[in-house]
């Protein structure tokens, strides 16, 4: 095991790297954020730094359980939310942020700290960019419940046309005097917007979901 300062400088600067990029996490109202990130960080740093002294020096069994259990915790903040799934970034942040605090424990400082920069990037510049991809093309499903008329679903993609919009008919069934239909709609988040509206007055929808 290594000497004690260095001990404690590669501890700090777990903490310090968990910190920031649970900040970020923190910023965006994540679940798992600024205390569970640098609890990740340095809970791989002991489990790695500790399995030298245990195994003498192999620690390629622990470190492989280190990965097993961070798996756990990701799956814990993933979730379903109507029709989109969350949690994922979150999730590959608590990954990579478990890896990080393995490569402090195994003194790579530069790649850490490359390793850092390049993730800071994508949390935080990336995002701007996916917000931007996110206007020009969108995809949604969209569900609709309504009284029961004949080629009134036709009706509802003609909206989806005059909106400018790209559609998929899913599924069409009757429950009693209703009929269900359900689309994968995609285009410009203008265009969404729009038909949006436009369904939201449409004097027969009973339900519309997205």
């Amino acid at each position: 095991m290594d000497d004690l300062p260095v001990l404690l400088f590669r501890l700090c600067l777990a903490g310090f790297v968990g910190g920031i990029i649970g900040a970020e996490r923190e910023y965006r109202s994540k679940f798992a954020g600024f205390r569970t990130m640098i609890l990740i960080c340095l809970g791989s740093f002991l489990f790695t730094t500790l399995s030298f002294s245990i195994t003498n020096g192999t620690s390629d069994r622990i470190a492989s359980n280190i990965v097993t259990g961070i798996g756990f915790l990701g799956a814990g903040v993933i979730f379903k939310s109507e029709n989109r799934i969350n949690g994922i970034t979150t999730a590959a942040t608590i990954w990579i942020v478990a890896a990080l605090g393995m490569g402090i424990a195994y003194g790579a400082y530069f790649l850490v700290l490359a390793a850092s920069i390049i993730i800071l990037i994508a949390l935080l510049v990336l995002s701007k960019l996916e917000n931007f991809i996110d206007k020009v093309n969108q995809t949604r499903t969209y569900r609709i419940v309504s009284e029961y008329k004949e080629d009134l679903l036709k009706e509802y993609e003609e909206l989806m046309r005059d909106s400018k919009l790209h559609f998929k008919r899913i599924t069409r069934s009757k429950n009693k005097d209703d009929i269900i239909g359900t689309w994968v709609v995609n285009g410009r988040q203008k265009a969404h917007n729009e038909f949006t509206k436009a369904i939201l007055h449409h004097g027969s929808v009973k339900e519309f979901e997205f």
